[in-house]
């Protein structure tokens, strides 16, 4: 049997190789250990001399299906190899009636705030997943939730000041800032009280223009500190010198268990490295605008993990016209649970996209 690696499909592959490939992959998916030749011919199915498949494997070398961390140890899937497995061999099976059930009991106690709903999900993904649970919110999810309760300012040095911000879903939010100089501190309690009351009951977006029209004409009965202090405030808070959409990450931890080797910790480090890159990620979560379901990148297809070869499984949730508005999904080494994850994450994000349009 000769192959060349040029333009070649499965179905230039024959029975016997198709088969010692998927038994490979599969291999390798479950243990994270190259497979030798006299261990697969003592796999359950596998009726071949070491000799045979040892052939066969170089075959599969030489099309760049397989490599081999060092010379004498046994093969593993390459990145191609991955891709090629996950297109034609995988085999996904649905969601069982109780994982459907279970699911949807975690996202369903979440209750109807959307924030609620996202961190669930993100953190259930990432338990029953193994990996990073990721999800991208709606750029107007913070706006359409976050009915502001109170505001206060906070005096903590010549430098700076803590705003509080507390909503009526009972979220709060704690946000340093620079503090404008000769600001007193009885200007920042004035500021917090001008601003709780035009800002109660009313989103942060939807209050901005009327509030700096009142600064703007003199009608709001603070010093100049002060209204520069909450125009600032209301530019950083509102989004309004921001484009940048929520990303919630979740289950970090979950990357550092099952590590046996010093390259798979310096591979996880890179990879923290990489979700600290927040626009990024976004990016790589927004290219699901054009995808009907499930979407994997794995190692170098997306260049923000090409150094940390690990696999993204994502998939957006829709709203109730059916349009994308946003996206969830996994991250992990290259050897995740395709089979478990890929219909998880399908499922969740159906889950998600109902529940947004029910609230």
């Amino acid at each position: 049997m000769s192959f060349t690696p040029e333009n070649f499909t499965l179905s230039d592959l024959d029975t016997r190789t198709r088969s010692i490939f998927k038994t490979i992959v599969e291999s390798y998916i479950e243990t994270g250990q190259p497979v030798g030749s006299r261990t697969l011919s003592m796999s359950d199915g596998q009726r071949l001399s070491p000799a045979t498949i040892r052939n066969t494997m170089s075959d599969l070398m030489r099309l760049g299906l397989l490599q081999s961390p060092h010379k004498s140890a046994g093969r593993m899937p390459s990145q191609i190899g991955l891709r090629l497995f996950i297109d034609g061999l995988l085999e996904i099976g649905d969601l069982t009636p109780i994982e459907r059930t279970g699911l949807e009991t975690n996202l369903t106690s979440a209750g109807e705030n959307p924030n609620k709903i996202f961190e669930h999900a993100s953190a259930m993904l990432a338990g029953l997943a193994g990996g990073a649970g990721l999800v991208l919110a709606p750029s107007d999810v913070s706006a359409r939730s976050a009915a502001v309760k109170h505001v206060e300012f906070v005096n903590l040095d010549m430098a700076q000041a803590l705003v509080v911000i507390v909503y009526e879903d009972g979220r709060v939010e704690n946000r340093l800032m620079a503090r404008p100089a000769g600001l007193l501190p009885a200007s920042l309690e004035r500021a917090g009280n001008f601003l709780s009351a035009r800002l109660k009951g009313k989103q942060l977006g939807e209050a901005r223009l009327q509030i700096l029209d009142e600064i703007q004409s003199g009608r709001s009965q603070i010093d100049q500190a002060a209204a520069g202090l909450v125009a600032q405030g209301l530019a950083d808070w509102s989004g309004a010198e921001t484009s940048e959409r929520a990303l919630i990450i979740r289950g970090r931890a979950q990357l550092l268990e099952n590590i046996d080797a010093q390259a798979d910790i310096e591979r996880i480090q890179m990879l923290f490295e990489d979700l600290e890159r927040k626009q990024e990620l976004i990016e790589l979560l927004d290219q699901t605008e054009d995808a009907d379901g499930v979407k994997i990148f794995i190692g170098t297809e997306n260049p923000l993990f090409s150094l940390s070869d690990s696999s993204v499984v994502i998939a957006p949730y829709r709203d109730s016209d059916k349009n994308i508005i946003g996206a969830l999904g996994v991250i992990g080494p290259t050897r995740i649970n395709y089979a478990r994850i890929i219909p998880m994450v399908d499922y969740t994000a159906q889950l998600v996209g109902r529940l947004l349009r029910q609230g």
